[in-house]
């Protein structure tokens, strides 16, 4: 058997449990053991696969390490150091969006060159003593970004720099469809799957398709709103209005636009 113990501290129970849940399926899919206890101030994730799964197991967990490390701590940090632009909120969220995906790619590489899997990881400490030159690079996002904050109160200016984020993103999904049902929103994938079947409010929705970063985007109401206006700002060319009757059909419905 080949064994793994990672190890995060108590104070971040939820990422813990993201890491825990992210593993349980395809670990138990393997035939392995996942458990987890708290003992001495962290939550420990034990795993245990027969050795012709190590492989697939190491790559299943550093593909978890990373993904938790882009999101979780990277959106930490934005927190703790970003002076935010004075925007709203849509605006902010979707600035903060914008730059936790920014560059996302060398973030991963710069994670998995210097993530080696043994038999444990404490996972902060990996973060704090290994990822120095990660750090860095986010500091320095966040440095130009600060530097700029009073020129960032224009409207104008701001909308340039979320749009200069949004183009430089890589592109994660070919084509989503918005449809709009009463107050919320939903996202559909190219195949008319909705996406892990959310709804998305109208401060939410912004950011949610940055976070999908498409190359085509699908509007199928005609309602304008602040978000929607921003949205159609950011991402111009990439979006198709459907305003004359189109429709799209799902599993469970038809929208009309």
């Amino acid at each position: 058997m080949w064994e793994f113990s990672l190890n995060i501290k108590t104070e971040n129970f939820a990422i813990a449990s993201l890491l825990y849940n992210a593993l349980s399926k395809s670990i138990n899919q393997m035939q392995g053991v996942i458990t987890s206890n708290e003992e001495n101030g962290y939550i420990s994730i034990l795993v245990a696969v027969d050795k012709a799964n190590k492989d697939r197991a190491k790559l299943l967990i550093t593909s978890c390490i990373i993904e938790i490390i882009c999101k979780s701590f990277k959106s930490t940090f934005l927190d703790n150091y970003l002076i935010f632009p004075r925007q709203d909120k849509i605006g902010m969220l979707a600035f903060k969006k914008a730059l936790l995906n920014f560059d996302r790619e060398t973030d991963k590489y710069i994670i998995k060159k210097n993530l080696e899997l043994k038999h444990d990881l404490f996972l902060e400490s990996f973060y704090q003593f290994k990822l120095r030159p990660l750090q860095e690079k986010w500091a320095e996002l966040v440095s130009l970004s600060n530097e700029n904050s009073d020129y960032l109160i224009s409207s104008d200016s701001f909308i340039d720099l979320l749009k200069f984020l949004v183009d430089n993103l890589d592109i994660c999904e070919d084509e989503i469809s918005v449809v709009k049902e009463g107050e919320v929103y939903k996202i559909f994938t190219i195949e008319n799957v909705q996406y892990q079947n959310k709804t998305f409010s109208e401060e939410m929705i912004v950011s949610s398709v940055i976070d999908l970063s498409p190359s085509k985007i699908n509007l199928y109401f005609k309602e304008t709103s602040g978000a929607i206006n921003l949205l159609e700002k950011i991402f111009e060319e990439r979006i198709t209005v459907n305003n004359s009757g189109a429709k799209i059909y799902t599993k469970d419905k038809i929208y009309k636009s």
